[in-house]
């Protein structure tokens, strides 16, 4: 005798029905993606609608002529551009150091330690 039966004893109804009938669990499941498909459609076709507005609105602003008048933008002219004006308007100017610092500016003694403060 086998340890597990193929059979069982009690045998839900609905595990019954899914044996003998599969498309009942196989169809909710189509119908739902079905159905989905169905009801995403009407998000596609606004989504297409408002592109549609963009690219009409554009074509009125070409009926109207405003892009011929406009310069056409390239980043690397004005970098240069930028900076030629930046070099036109700055002048090198020494600060004044402070007094008892020398022109080459030596790093400040080291501070004394607290232990050398109470010996003295």
């Amino acid at each position: 005798m086998p340890t597990f039966p193929s059979h069982p004893l009690r045998t839900s109804p609905i595990h019954r029905t899914l044996r003998k009938y599969p498309l009942l669990f196989g169809a909710p499941f189509v119908l739902i993606i079905v159905g989905a498909s169905f009801g995403m459609q009407v998000f596609t076709q606004t989504r297409y609608d408002l592109q549609d507005q963009k690219v009409s609105q554009v074509n009125k602003e070409e009926e109207l002529g405003l892009g011929k008048s406009r310069r056409k933008f390239d980043i690397r002219e004005e970098y240069f551009r930028l900076n030629a004006a930046q070099d036109h308007d700055w002048e090198p100017k020494r600060i004044e150091r402070p007094k008892g610092l020398p022109d080459w500016g030596v790093p400040p003694p080291e501070p004394q330690s607290k232990s050398s403060k109470t010996d003295a």
